[in-house]
This record gives C-alpha cells, structure tokens and sequence, in this order.
C-alpha cells in the first residue's frame, strides 16, 4: 500500500471523550484534553471552546478533525445514551 492510498489520520491538538455520569445530582460531562494532557471537564460546547482559548487555541470549525476529535458523539452530545 502506497502513502497515497492510506487515509490520513491526524493528531488534533482537543480532544472531548465521551460523556460520563457524575455524582447523583450532578450533571453530565466530557473530560477534555488538550496536547494529551487533561485539563479538564467541559458540559457543554462552549466549555470547549471557553478552555481551548484559554490555552491559545482558536477553533474556527468544530468539525474539523484536524483540530478537535469527538470520541463517543459529536459536538451535540451531552447527554449519556
């Protein structure tokens, strides 16, 4: 297989994990992690973006595999299936 014919895969600088059920009482929520390390929880999309700027990140396009990757859903998910 040639280089041309593989996909592409990409290592984006954000990464949101699937969600995950707190404490009784408490909310739903995504751990978020930026360059690997983890920074912390985010409950709602502008969380995301709210904690990428933070870390000099701007995010143009919340599609974009290149610079965020959504395991577990997409950006609307936020509640536990």
């Amino acid at each position: 297989m040639t280089e041309i014919a593989c996909p592409r895969v990409s290592r984006p600088r954000i990464l949101v994990l699937g969600v995950m059920t707190g404490r009784p009482g408490t909310p739903p929520f995504r751990i978020m992690e930026i360059d690997g390390e983890v920074v912390g929880e985010a409950h709602a999309i502008t969380d995301v973006l709210e904690t990428a700027a933070a870390y000099g990140i701007t995010v143009h396009d919340l599609d974009d595999p290149d610079v965020i990757r959504w395991v577990g859903g997409d950006k609307f998910t936020w509640m536990p299936r």
